[in-house]
């Protein structure tokens, strides 16, 4: 059994996915959907996945919980709500009351778009993320190289909050620079309240030209970070078609991994996933 623990659905007839600019992403604009999905993801041998916000609207988290609600492929739902709106638990649980509500298991914030590097450590986010932590759910990182001092200066403020940092934090893999990132990275993992995703990494190389043997620095230093207990597999998906399809990312993963044992490897592509999102 195989968790994918970070994809994305969207329908341009319903809402705009206005980060989707420039020559650069233009395959994206198009919808994506279950249906283009699913039939990649059983080929996988992927049967569970967290289906994760794109776009900063109330709207979108209780589509995506109908979505979960109607399809047996999603297993759980990682969505948006605003941190620092005085009402933040009572908006949380009506989340929950709505149907498929009781898929929603994290939040996320497009805090790599915040200009402000802390915007993790103001008082009102620090509110919601403790609102966050009390009704149970999960955080998701989405944060650049820059930005992971606050994060772990704020996972280190709430305990009580698992922090899940997508994509490795977005390490500059094109470029083949490893610090501070490495050291960035390591501080988090050093909190026993972070677990990390091996996700969106070929899309931070160089689309066009990526190889595994160019991803390994970066997976092996989350591998020595985190452990695969901490660890979890997304295929960032449909983002990563700009530079590889969902088979070609899954094998890039296994070759990735190829050298953990057979317990490393479930708790990798099943068991962190499902303990921390509670699937």
């Amino acid at each position: 059994m195989t968790v994918d623990a970070h994809h994305h659905v969207w329908d341009l007839s319903v809402r705009d996915q206005d980060w989707i600019t420039g020559p650069g992403l233009r395959p994206l604009r198009r919808n994506f959907g279950l249906a283009d999905l699913e039939p990649e993801a059983r080929a996988a041998g992927v049967d569970r996945t967290v289906l994760v916000q794109t776009v900063t609207v109330p709207e979108e988290t209780p589509e995506l919980l109908a979505l979960a609600a109607a399809h047996d492929l999603v297993a759980g739902v990682v969505g948006w709500t605003d941190l620092t709106r005085p009402g933040i638990a009572d908006e949380l649980a009506r989340l929950r009351e709505l149907p498929g509500g009781s898929f929603l298991k994290g939040i996320r914030h497009q805090v790599q778009s915040e200009p402000d590097p802390e915007w993790l450590l103001r008082g009102d986010v620090r509110r919601g993320l403790a609102a966050v932590a009390e009704a149970g759910l999960v955080y998701d990182l989405v944060v650049l190289p820059h930005q992971l001092p606050a994060c772990a200066e704020a996972a280190a403020a709430l305990p009580r909050l698992t922090f899940v940092l997508d994509h490795l934090g977005k390490p500059p893999i094109a470029s083949g620079e490893r610090e501070p990132w490495t050291t960035h990275l390591r501080a988090l993992a050093a909190l026993p309240n972070t677990v990390a995703k091996l996700s969106g990494l070929v899309t931070e190389a160089d689309p066009a030209s990526w190889t595994t043997a160019g991803l390994r620095p970066y997976t092996d230093a989350a591998l020595e970070s985190f452990g695969p207990d901490r660890l979890m597999f997304g295929s960032d998906w449909p983002v990563c078609t700009l530079a590889a399809t969902y088979a070609q990312v899954g094998q890039a993963a296994r070759e990735l991994t190829s050298g953990l044992g057979a317990a490393e490897r479930a708790a990798l592509y099943e068991g962190t996933a499902s303990r921390v999102y509670d699937l």
